[in-house]
């Protein structure tokens, strides 16, 4: 019940920001185009309260699920006064343009906005209690084992710096493709001299071979996945797991990137589980998204905040914008090739349990990337070339442009009404998708 609740709210919180910000790109670019704004709503169904102002009703309604604005002529068919010129319909047709663009730039105004403000006062970072630059595991095969080096290796000097930080090791990496760096290692109390040849396309994720060792303490088990190799062995939430094959870990990334080496091979784990340590456990990892796991949710790494300067946190927020804005364009390529089977879209259901979890994780980059991805996704799906949508509307919008007159308004109703029925069924598929994916019905399959 409680898991319901805390979703239910921020599911409603999150896409009542999220529409009525879209909805104020629409307010805003209209008011200054001139049409007449019945009513800004923010949510649905009976006025609770509100003020009107000119024209326009600013409201609060009954149903808090998003918002709307409503302009005069805004629909196919609606009856108005004969040359209204305040008519949504009356107006240019670049201007309605602007005015169907004005939402999704609103949604990713938000988005880059709301990334900035992470990005220049929090930007959370792992709180590292290891300083030194020492090596957890290296990779088989790669650049950094074909130099030699060896897991408990502490880099003393890395090319032409004396005891550098990771940051400056991958730095200096990134800066030298191709080439051989002189590396100085300190190795059981002696001093060693290695020679590695930088690879012309580096994993930023283990440094050329190289997983970094950061913290000290166990990997902490926060959740078990049901039906995965992790249940399978027996391991349990509030487990930790001193070592793996004898090698102590610390973290995930290293984790990982043993069980991609060993192909499948079955791991032995020392697990220590209510402070005492359990006789060894055997697991078998599996194939499961695209690379070798186990199933279980770590404990987060400890933070810290470090956040950036303003150039850097908006550089940043941008990237975040670019890479998060084709998300949804290559999910729908993917289903479209059946490369994804179609039930990996989240509906409301889906965002709903997403919501649920960013707001009881302790973390505020969690809270801060839902909403910019759903805000980018929101922009995104209403650009879309359907009707009822935004882009649907820009379509017909140009198409008019490009005949140099309007559509008939019985031909406009026949392709919105299709559209709805296309979209309702649409609708019913997604949030079908989503109640399958609930706990209660993945432990009643096989």
């Amino acid at each position: 019940m409680h898991d319901f609740l805390v979703s239910t709210i921020a599911f409603i919180i999150l896409i009542g920001i999220m529409v009525v910000v879209h909805e104020f790109g629409h307010f805003a670019v209209a008011k200054l185009c001139g049409v007449r704004v019945e009513a800004f709503s923010i949510g649905f169904g009976p006025r609770l309260f509100g003020i009107k102002r000119g024209d326009t009703d600013y409201k609060v309604c009954l149903l808090p699920l998003g918002g709307y604005v409503k302009m005069t002529g805004e629909n196919p068919g609606e009856v108005q006064p004969v040359e209204d010129p305040a008519a949504f319909s009356s107006h240019p047709r670049w201007q309605r343009i602007l005015i169907g663009l004005a939402g999704p730039a609103a949604n990713f105004v938000l988005a880059f906005a709301a990334m900035a403000i992470y990005f220049g006062w929090i930007n959370e970072v792992p709180a590292h209690d290891v300083k030194t630059t020492t090596i957890e595991w290296v990779v088989p095969g790669s650049s950094a084992a074909q130099a030699g080096f060896l897991p408990g290796d502490v880099i003393g000097r890395f090319d032409n710096l004396d005891n550098p930080s990771w940051e400056q090791v991958f730095s200096t990496i990134a800066l030298d493709p191709n080439q051989i760096v002189p590396v100085t290692v300190e190795r059981g109390g002696k001093t060693v001299q290695l020679s590695m040849r930088v690879p012309s396309k580096l994993d930023d994720d283990d440094l050329a071979g190289i997983l970094p060792q950061y913290l000290s303490g166990p990997i902490g088990i926060q959740a078990i996945s049901p039906g995965t190799p992790a249940e399978q062995a027996g391991l349990r939430a509030g487990d930790s797991i001193v070592s793996v094959d004898g090698h102590p870990f610390h973290t995930v990334s290293s984790l990982l990137a043993y069980m991609q080496a060993g192909q499948g091979k079955p791991i032995s784990l020392i697990v220590s589980r209510g402070g005492a340590t359990l006789d060894p456990i055997v697991a078998r990892p599996a194939k499961l998204d695209n690379g070798w796991k186990l199933g279980f949710m770590a404990v987060p790494p400890p933070i810290r905040n470090a956040p950036m300067p303003m150039n850097k946190a908006l550089a940043k927020s941008a990237q975040f914008c670019v890479d998060n804005s084709t998300l949804i364009v290559q999910m729908v390529e993917r289903i479209a090739a059946r490369r994804v089977p179609a039930n990996q879209l989240a509906g409301p259901v889906g965002i709903a349990r997403m919501a649920g979890d960013a707001a009881e994780t302790k973390s505020w980059y969690a809270k801060f990337y839902l909403g910019g991805v759903i805000s980018l996704n929101l922009a995104i799906l209403n650009l879309m070339p359907f009707p009822i949508l935004d882009g649907g509307l820009i379509m017909l919008l140009l198409i008019e442009s490009a005949m140099r007159h309007d559509i008939s308004i019985n031909v406009k109703e026949r392709i919105y009404q299709a559209a709805f029925v296309v979209l309702i069924m649409f609708s019913v598929f997604v949030i079908f998708n989503d109640v399958t994916k609930l706990p209660i019905f993945t432990k009643l399959k096989p």
